[in-house]
């Protein structure tokens, strides 16, 4: 494969982008709709709410952490993940701004 050219794009380019590919895995949008919903931190239930090996979540929840989408605390012998409002709020922000960029000009043109 040849190298990415990253450097082409904007940051906010690159930003999205990393964005739309880790929320681009079912189980992360599983894990963020089930954090979302709970409107909580969650410390270990993931594993009996989405059925998935406890080794699957914490490659997930990695994921979206260094992505700097969810937070984690250490309580105890165990990790607590939660939203991280600040970087939801800045990816929200992006995709509505990319989503309302498209204008329908009243016919089709494909």
């Amino acid at each position: 494969m040849g190298v990415t050219k990253t450097q082409l794009f904007t940051d906010r380019q690159n930003q999205l982008a990393h964005w739309a590919k880790v929320l681009g895995h079912p189980a992360r949008i599983a894990i963020l709709q089930v954090m979302l919903k709970q409107n909580t931190c969650i410390c270990g239930s993931l594993v009996e709410e989405l059925g998935l090996a406890q080794a699957t979540i914490s490659q997930h929840l990695r994921e979206l952490k260094d992505a700097g989408l969810i937070t984690g605390t250490v309580e105890g012998t165990s990790v607590c993940y939660c939203i991280e409002p600040k970087t939801w709020a800045k990816a929200q922000a992006a995709f509505i701004i990319l989503f309302n960029t498209y204008k329908p000009i009243g016919r089709d043109c494909c």
